[in-house]
């Protein structure tokens, strides 16, 4: 079994030839060599690497040069600006660059607000022209997404991060798990998956997590685990766990079928995403 980590973001330290335009919390750098080395040490064989827009908002040109450095092991998605009159030619060279698996749709904290729905709608139709899935970020923006999938039901949509509201820093919030119902609603829509990412960050039960079994499992009965995938984003999560929590959580005990972990951790990012290490 490939494990494949459905989500990971590599960053250099901040400096004036690629300058941060905000800062994440996490180190001060997890460039290539850290991330590879940081997967080798707990067993994961691929990630998919997400450009990260904290730091160089829609610049993916550290992404590229990491898979560069690095081939076999990472698949590459990269935010757009939805705004650009010009995002459907550049999803399209995006589609053309080696090691890139999708693009991401950030509709969370108003960022493609002011494209509306055409600055949507164009994007989306260069990655269908594409055969691009969609990440989207959407934190408590599951009802847009739902219209989003009815809208384009022959688009693979991503939810990222179950589109929960997740922390950055200790302690977890006692309603973490409050919109799931809004999650598990868009099920009725077949061109739509989930990131079961950073799920440890909503735990309130300390390692192996086991307040976070019940949620999970309620997201892949209604979805089907066929359409979920497990994810870190561990450099995020490093104030409330470490990597190697955010993978054991999942790999160990007997909560998961063999069948399940397989498919959550490693077989569905290969099978929606067309990609895998090696």
């Amino acid at each position: 079994m490939a494990i494949i980590d459905a989500q990971v973001h590599a960053y250099e330290a901040d400096h004036p030839s690629r300058p941060w335009a905000a800062v994440l919390t996490g180190p001060p750098s997890a460039d290539g060599v850290e991330m590879v080395a940081a997967m080798d040490a707990i067993g994961v064989d691929g990630a998919i690497l997400v450009s990260a827009y904290t730091m160089y908002r829609y610049d993916p040109s550290f992404a590229l040069e990491v898979h560069a450095d690095h081939p076999g092991r990472f698949g590459l998605v990269t935010p757009f600006d939805t705004a650009d009159p010009a995002v459907g030619e550049k999803v399209g060279e995006w589609a053309g660059k080696d090691g890139t698996v999708g693009v991401r749709l950030l509709l969370a904290h108003g960022i493609s607000d002011s494209a509306g729905d055409a600055g949507i709608a164009r994007l989306l139709g260069a990655a269908r022209q594409h055969d691009l899935p969609v990440n989207v970020y959407c934190t408590e923006r599951h009802a847009q997404v739902a219209k989003i999938a009815g809208r384009f039901p022959d688009v693979s949509l991503v939810v990222d991060h179950m589109g929960l509201v997740q922390p950055f820093h200790p302690p977890p919030p006692e309603d973490g798990w409050a919109a799931l119902p809004d999650l598990l609603d868009l099920a009725q829509y077949e061109n739509v998956s989930v990131k079961i990412s950073g799920a440890g960050t909503l735990a309130r039960e300390p390692f192996p997590f086991a307040d976070i079994r019940d949620p999970v499992q309620r997201i892949t009965n209604v979805f089907g685990v066929e359409r979920c995938m497990w994810g870190t984003d561990w450099t995020r999560a490093v104030e409330l766990l470490s990597y190697e929590d955010g993978v054991e959580a999942f790999r160990q005990g007997d909560w998961l079928s063999d069948g399940d972990r397989e498919a959550l951790m490693g077989g569905n990012a290969a099978r929606i995403y067309d990609w895998s290490p090696g």
